[in-house]
């Protein structure tokens, strides 16, 4: 494999198209010129407009809803560029969907998160550039170089300034515990776990929360919300347990039903999400805070192009 190129270009699906500009900005060059859209049928249409033959191609596309739409626009992109005589191809996926179902839950359960993965690297991509996974093992699941951002720097960052000697991190279940005391050590603060138990079939589940939290500031982090029904119940049994205010946050912010009602009616006093997602503006509502990953993306794109070390990254206080 050739590994470095003399030109890198940038282009966009329709997915997040601003958190692109930003990236754009960020390294100092023009997104590249191309129209993709749809035929009267559905199907996906993609004219590239200037030549790759032989470039550095990042193409970013969040494979956010409409999920198959943008996973679609995701794929015909890569084939335009490989057909086109790319050099190297790099999906950037800020958010890579149909990760929640990374394994047999119950039998005959389809993998699903190991059959997009397979096709996106049939379809051409030579490496994946993603942030915060739903579950680290999808890291496998490709045949490619894959770099994995961690987005929860970004987060722990914003809410250094409300640390002090009443602040908790919570998990919002058990199986966000290892994300949770992530943020917990770099906030060097305490944590909190809510256990959800359902003690019989169509009984009320019942919340308990493991760790210290009455007349606390409290953080429950999480790495994607969808309808917002598990943090939710999070923040009503810390409000019980006598929290004095409580924040959430978040890399992916799906937001799908009834998460913006739910959200906007809850006990949380602020939630800060990050824009892997391009928040549409009737979900935008006073409680939601949006930080951007556009430095972090861009100085990972410049280090995977001039193939530096991605560790680089996490020591860069402009970033983290």
């Amino acid at each position: 494999m050739i590994t470095h190129y003399t030109e890198m270009k940038l282009f966009s699906g329709n997915s997040n198209k601003p958190l692109a500009e930003a990236i754009a900005r960020e390294l100092g060059i023009k997104l590249g010129e191309i129209e993709v859209g749809h035929f009267s049928d559905g199907e996906t249409s993609v004219y590239l407009k200037e030549s790759v033959r032989g470039r550095d191609v990042f193409i970013v596309q969040s494979t956010c809803t409409p999920v198959n739409e943008n996973l679609m626009e995701l794929l015909v992109m890569i084939d335009t560029m490989k057909r086109g005589s790319a050099g190297r191809i790099t999906a950037v996926i800020p958010y890579f969907g149909y990760a929640r179902q990374d394994r047999k839950a119950k039998p005959r359960d389809p993998i699903t998160a190991k059959l997009v993965a397979d096709i996106i690297v049939s379809a051409g991509a030579d490496r994946v550039l993603t942030i915060d996974l739903h579950a680290a093992q999808i890291q496998g699941f490709f045949n490619v170089p894959l770099d994995n951002l961690v987005g929860n720097y970004i987060l722990s960052r914003y809410f250094s300034r409300f640390v002090d000697d009443t602040f908790v991190v919570v998990s919002p279940d058990v199986g966000s515990v290892s994300r949770a005391r992530t943020v917990a050590n770099k906030l060097n603060c305490q944590m909190a776990i809510v256990d959800k138990r359902r003690p019989k079939a169509n009984q009320v589940e019942v919340m308990n929360i493991i760790g210290e939290v009455e007349g606390k500031n409290c953080l429950i982090v999480d790495d994607m919300i969808d309808t917002a029904g598990t943090i939710c119940q999070g923040a009503e049994a810390l409000h019980n347990a006598g929290v004095k205010k409580i924040y959430a946050c978040c890399t992916h912010a799906v937001l799908s039903g009834p998460a913006i009602d739910r959200i906007q009616n809850s006990y949380i006093d602020k939630l800060v999400i990050l824009d892997t997602i391009d928040l549409p503006p009737e979900k935008r509502i006073d409680k939601i805070e949006t930080l951007s990953v556009d430095k972090l993306l861009a100085r990972a794109i410049a280090n995977i192009h001039q193939e530096n070390p991605m560790s680089d990254i996490y020591t860069d206080s402009t970033i983290y």
